[in-house]
């Protein structure tokens, strides 16, 4: 089932530092024939998926609110004929804080986009500069500000556990974060990836990771005053006023199948693994040979999906319903998270079970990983 369209926009603005195709600038995109490749990517996955009205959209990648409203207008409208919308439809637009972006947001919000995601990171220059971050803070804020004046639903992230930062600092920045009355926050731990700059800089001595028992404190600090403000963790790393939680996401987290289409884009629907050319030249050339841009479609066993399917789910406070899993996927409740674990982890305020619903409590969220690793059984996961 169809639920959820993911439409990938590569182009960024140029000397992006988060993306390959620096030298593709708004400027030298040409729109009318970009706009015919997504109608035709759009169309495949119509075809290959069920007619279920769409719950959500999300427009992502480079600079999706750089996207002439035009082009979204028309996606939309073809999304909505060919598939249908579900009642209140949520459509984000994920965004970078900048000034030149901030000024496409009303004739963005004027075509239906009811919802925009912004990627701040931080709220103070110096930790910009750390990240990589083209915007400064002032400029951050101000796009946040338009965002809110044009958008329904309007979200921002941050990263926190950053190096030398405090309880105190993070503590102070993310009681400047609730001030914007926002209903949603996604709050990420930095964490050091193999092959980024980061690890380089790490192996370089260029900074220390905060250590273990500091992330800890932070996140549970984190979680304490989200709640005290209402919006409450619903994930490992997003906190949400009641009824604003990503639609998207939680597509996603439900092992719910999603469309993805432009180039680059991922999507897991009938069975398979959608991959679409990264290049945007590999791309065109795939719709125009083929009628869309998929690189791969790799079908899913069993296990796999429901392998996945465990894993997302136990990051939502909501956990999974183990037999509707089981049912869904033609295996046995045991095979998919083990009792025994279960049922020891319990006894150590880690997990939590209610009837046919397991899940990770609050104290077992900062060592979720090694929980998922513990409760879902090997054999479910292997090849």
């Amino acid at each position: 089932m169809a639920r959820a369209l993911y439409i990938h926009w590569p182009f960024c603005l140029a000397k992006c530092p988060y993306c390959d195709f620096n030298s593709h600038v708004r400027e030298r995109v040409d729109h009318a024939r970009w706009e015919q490749a997504l109608l035709a990517d759009m169309r495949h996955e119509r075809e290959v998926s069920s007619a279920e009205p769409l719950e959500s959209v999300f427009f992502g990648g480079g600079t999706p609110s750089l996207m002439p409203p035009a082009l979204v207008a028309r996606l939309l409208k073809e999304a909505e004929q060919i598939w249908g919308f579900a009642p209140g439809i949520e459509i984000t637009l994920e965004g970078n804080p900048s000034s030149v972006e901030a000024a496409n947001y009303a004739a963005l919000a004027d075509v239906g986009v009811n919802r925009v995601s912004l990627g701040l990171q931080a709220l103070d220059n110096e930790t910009l500069r750390f990240l990589g971050r083209l915007h400064d803070a002032p400029e951050g804020l101000a796009a946040l500000d338009v965002a809110q004046r044009h958008f329904e639903r309007v979200s921002f992230d941050l990263i926190y556990a950053r190096p030398g930062q405090t309880l105190d600092a993070w503590q102070a920045e993310l009681s400047q974060a609730l001030t914007y009355g926002t209903g949603h926050l996604s709050l990420y731990q930095l964490t050091i990836e193999p092959g980024t700059r980061f690890e380089t800089m790490v192996r370089k001595g260029q900074f220390t990771p905060l250590d273990d028992d500091a992330c800890a404190d932070m996140f549970e600090l984190t979680r304490d005053m989200t709640a005290q403000a209402g919006l409450p963790a619903y994930e490992v790393s997003n906190h949400a006023r009641p009824g604003e939680e990503s639609r998207h996401n939680l597509t996603y987290w439900r092992y719910l199948d999603y469309c993805g289409i432009g180039p680059g884009a991922h999507g897991r629907r009938t069975g398979k693994a959608t991959v679409r050319h990264r290049k945007p030249e590999n791309w065109l050339e795939a719709i125009d040979a083929t009628g869309n841009g998929i690189r791969e479609a790799r079908p899913l066993g069993t296990r796999e999906q429901a392998s996945e399917a465990m894993l997302m789910g136990l990051r939502l406070r909501e956990g999974v319903d183990v037999a509707a899993l089981a049912n869904r996927f033609g295996l046995q409740a045991d095979e998919l998270c083990d009792p025994r674990r279960a049922q020891f982890f319990e006894s150590q305020g880690l997990v939590w079970r209610k009837n046919s619903r397991a899940g990770i409590t609050a104290a077992g969220m900062p060592v979720l990983d090694a929980l998922l690793g513990e409760l879902v059984p090997s054999a479910l996961v292997e090849p």
